[in-house]
């Protein structure tokens, strides 16, 4: 049994406002794509990452920070949706049905090593898998169709969580479960691993695990890299401090 990291990073990324996909936004000297990559490699029991790209990506495997033969590989075989890139990278990811596959955004770069780590120890003996994830403390409201949008309901919040990630199952389980699902409908592995009736465990995450959707997310995720001492490290060489 082995644990293996799949990335997705075939999206456009078009609600960031920016002139490129933004998995290749920089932050500090680093792409966001390169952070997400060092995030997962942080915890050593990750065997290889494999970053999945749209088939006409020519930038993503020129990075510094992804030519590690020894643990990092680029699979230009990226699908229309999330989901469809995800099946397509866990097929040519080739791993074993009971090796682990944790599946990281692109767009999170400020994954904590401590919360990579309580992830994998909580699930790696668990029958199912799971996920990072979030209890909800904001109040919830749901609009009502119109503009200007105003309050239909208050949405109780007790039980909600807010799914993050690495998501985590057995790569068998995980083909299964998109091989079954509708791709278009499936937002997240967790979702594709319901629909075969099973019930992934909830492991709380940090909410310093943002996803970077929009511009105003950008110098929040560059506040967190840099509390982490992650914003000034070189390409390629992930601990290392810039002469």
């Amino acid at each position: 049994m082995r644990l293996h990291a799949l990335i997705p990073a075939a999206g456009t990324g078009s609600r960031v406002g920016a002139d490129q996909p933004k998995q290749y936004l920089t932050l500090g000297c680093q792409t966001m794509l390169e952070h997400a990559v060092d995030a997962v490699l942080a915890d050593p029991r990750i065997a290889r990452v494999l970053v999945v790209l749209s088939p006409d990506d020519d930038r993503g495997a020129q990075l510094a920070g992804l030519r590690r033969p020894d643990r990092v590989a680029v699979a230009r075989v990226g699908g229309s949706s999330r989901a469809a890139s995800v099946r397509a990278g866990l097929q040519a990811l080739q791993a074993e049905e009971g090796d682990w596959v944790l599946v990281h955004d692109a767009a999170r770069p400020a994954l904590d090593a401590a919360e990579l780590a309580g992830l994998i120890d909580a699930l790696v003996a668990d029958d199912v898998g799971g996920l990072l994830a979030l209890p909800l403390a904001d109040t919830l409201k749901r609009a009502a169709v119109g503009d200007p949008p105003r309050i239909d309901a208050t949405i109780e919040r007790a039980g909600l969580w807010r799914a993050l990630t690495p998501q985590m199952f057995r790569a068998g389980l995980l083909r299964r479960a998109l091989d079954m699902a509708d791709l278009a409908a499936v937002t997240d592995e967790a979702s594709a691993v319901e629909g075969l009736g099973l019930a992934p465990r909830l492991v709380a995450g940090r909410a310093s695990n943002i996803k970077v959707t929009t511009a105003d997310d950008v110098p929040l995720a560059c506040a967190l890299l840099a509390a982490q001492g992650r914003l000034q490290r070189v390409a390629g060489q992930p601990g290392e401090e810039p002469s």
